[in-house]
């Protein structure tokens, strides 16, 4: 089915307006705390005055010159954000009034307009079992408006998942450190290995997103389920208590373990629900990092 560009412009107008009414001082004030630029880099060589540290005498400068010169640093204030969507077939599921998609463009758009403030560059990797589309860093609100348009019109390309993949993928195109957002319901297994190296690299932060009816299953009598990523069809019989709980104790297992393996990554997480409003998770996920000083050390 083709995409309807008029109803997808209202989504991202939708978007747009929501989030913006979301940015605030404060939360703007704590993203310019917390995610800081990332080290030092080179400004210029002067002559030394008197109280000068010798340690920072480029040699090779005094040597040309026969006058003792220091080099200069300058604190690098920009960031580069990266956000690395899941745009799965999984993505498409939503019992409430949004799905999960959705929700991934509202917080990947909110993110975006704050870091907007602070001139930080903004880009975007969407994936699913394969890269469906990367955009390279760059500043401006067109480029948030793009991005977000991108991850809505993503719907007609759904597949599985490969985190592995789009980690590797990460790697290899982002040499220099970034504050890197890994959104997805993390519907797959076997990418410890590269979520390790990924947050050894850069800042990463893994946002969750999910939906109750995840987490357990409601009492509707039978009904047919569908895999939105395999196609596979699935006759369960819901008013049976022990299905119920069952599903309940697999769901709750499977996210344990997910959150077991973040921790051990040293991944912040950010965790979000499609039956929710988002803007005090992210104001608890700033205010940790707040007050470890920054990112998990």
């Amino acid at each position: 089915m083709p995409i309807d560009t008029q109803e997808l412009m209202k989504q991202v107008g939708r978007i747009r307006v929501l989030t913006n009414r979301l940015i605030d001082d404060r939360l703007s004030g704590d993203y310019h705390s917390i995610f800081r630029g990332h080290g030092i880099e080179f400004d210029e060589v002067r002559p030394y005055v008197p109280g000068d540290d010798v340690r920072t005498i480029d040699w090779n400068v005094t040597a040309r010159t026969g006058f003792p010169h220091i080099k200069r640093f300058a604190e690098e204030r920009e960031l580069t954000i990266l956000f690395l969507i899941d745009v799965s077939g999984s993505q498409v599921f939503g019992s409430g009034t949004r799905q999960k998609s959705e929700l991934s463009a509202e917080i990947a758009c909110l993110l975006s307009l704050t870091a907007l403030r602070n001139q930080d560059k903004i880009g975007l990797i969407l994936f699913s079992d394969r890269i469906v589309k990367s955009i390279p860093p760059r500043k401006g609100r067109t480029a948030v408006m793009r991005l977000v348009r991108e991850i809505l019109a993503a719907e007609e390309t759904r597949h599985g998942t490969d985190i592995r993949a789009a980690l590797r993928f990460l790697s290899n195109i982002q040499k220099r450190k970034a504050v890197v957002f890994l959104i997805s319901d993390y519907q797959d297994r076997d990418y410890e290995k590269e979520l390790r190296v990924a947050a050894r690299r850069h800042d990463l932060i893994s946002c969750i997103v999910s939906d109750p009816r995840e987490q357990e299953l409601p009492n509707v009598g039978l009904v047919e389920l569908q895999d939105p990523e395999t196609g596979e069809l699935l006759l369960v019989d819901t008013g049976s208590r022990r299905v119920r709980e069952s599903f309940a104790v697999t769901a709750a297992r499977d996210r344990d373990a997910l959150l077991t393996t973040l921790r051990r990554c040293g991944v912040d997480t950010l965790d979000l629900s499609t039956d929710r409003a988002y803007i005090d998770d992210v104001r608890r996920l700033f205010h940790r990092r707040q007050q470890r000083g920054g990112r998990r050390q």
